[in-house]
């Protein structure tokens, strides 16, 4: 199995921060913030990872990450020219999947633990992960029916429709990149993962699975906090 994290953007929201380097290097507790999504992939026995990111950051994850040796891993590396999208940093990892199904995580998500049952990789289905939040206006957020099936995906609504955030952690069949390249950029002028994700939804090609435990992504100055006290706390770090 292979795996992504897409790690590239400005990191707006956590200027000034991010003026001087790539918010996914930034400590989330004892670690940089991207060890923590390397993890979650370790943790379902992905050990072959690409790292997508943008040009001006990727000498300083090479010269962190290195070849993946270290980390018990190996690295691969492509370059996203410009923040056009997650869909978009998708793309860049096209050749690197080759056939294989694409497992894709956001360098600034942080699980306490992700379950993946086995026929997940043996399928043609597409898989979202939620999670029940307070702030659900800030994601994406699936609608679900009685059956707790998704009826769709909407994108930081002012009016959200249920409290099931998509996180950032998604598997698709290795067609999506054929579907990404047929996307036209959104109003923010951006190829959207949530496009993508409805899309398997009308081909009736898209589960979800709930997740258990903390999540939270880590990029705005509020949930970084949150998410380095939960991991100090996990990790018995006393403050006294």
């Amino acid at each position: 199995m292979k795996g992504v994290i897409l790690a590239g953007g400005e990191g707006t929201r956590l200027k000034p921060l991010t003026l001087v380097t790539n918010k996914h290097l930034l400590p989330v507790f004892d670690q940089p913030m991207i060890i923590h999504p390397l993890q979650t992939l370790k943790n379902i026995d992905i050990t072959d990872i690409c790292v997508v990111t943008g040009g001006e950051y990727i000498a300083d994850f090479m010269r962190f990450l290195g070849s993946g040796s270290d980390f018990g891993v190996n690295f691969t590396y492509k370059i996203q020219d410009g923040p056009k999208g997650i869909a978009h940093a998708l793309l860049q990892a096209e050749d690197f999947f080759k056939k294989h199904k694409v497992v894709v995580i956001l360098g600034d998500n942080i699980f306490e633990k992700i379950s993946v049952p086995k026929e997940v990789f043996d399928n043609s289905y597409a898989y979202v992960f939620l999670k029940e939040v307070d702030e659900p206006q800030r994601f994406g957020v699936a609608t679900l029916d009685k059956n707790g099936n998704a009826t769709h995906i909407e994108e930081k609504p002012k009016r959200p429709k249920s409290n099931y955030a998509v996180t950032g952690f998604y598997i698709y069949p290795n067609d999506v990149f054929d579907f990404i390249k047929s996307l036209e950029p959104s109003a923010r002028g951006e190829l959207e993962i949530t496009d993508v994700n409805n899309w398997y939804l009308k081909q009736g090609r898209l589960k979800t699975i709930k997740i258990d435990g903390f999540w939270s992504d880590a990029g705005t100055f509020k949930s970084l906090f949150k998410t380095t006290v939960f991991l100090a706390n996990k990790k018995g770090f006393d403050s006294k």
